[in-house]
């Protein structure tokens, strides 16, 4: 089981499925949402139980995401016409027992950093 929150814990999140695509997106929204690089995974919509007032943002055509209305934590991704939801890594309570397997958006990276662990990168 994992489970996570906010940082002042009004937001959480739990899933006994097993999270797939463990990834650090570089895009120019993640970057600017979280201040830096996002790691998520995802789960199906279905195994993922959330409870608190999530705050959706429409970010785009594609998507929205999910934060703490509260403390401003930026916790979920989800493009509208799929049947899962990321959650951020970095909310997760404890151990999360996943490698990361690929960065995404990279075209999009700062110039103030390398990626240098030799995971694939997708521009």
């Amino acid at each position: 089981m994992i489970k996570g929150s906010c940082l002042c814990g009004d937001i959480r999140f739990e899933t006994a499925a097993a999270p797939q695509g463990a990834s650090m997106c570089h895009c120019n929204q993640c970057r600017k949402q979280s201040g830096g690089v996002w790691s998520s995974a995802f789960v199906p919509d279905a195994e993922l139980t959330i409870t608190g007032d999530v705050g959706w943002y429409y970010a785009s055509e594609l998507a929205k995401r999910g934060s703490c209305p509260r403390c401003g934590s930026f916790l979920f991704w989800k493009a509208h016409d799929e049947d899962t939801t990321s959650f951020a890594l970095g909310a997760v309570d404890g151990p999360t027992g996943l490698t990361l397997t690929k960065h995404i958006f990279t075209a999009s990276k700062g110039d103030y950093y390398d990626i240098a662990d030799g995971l694939p990168q997708k521009d």
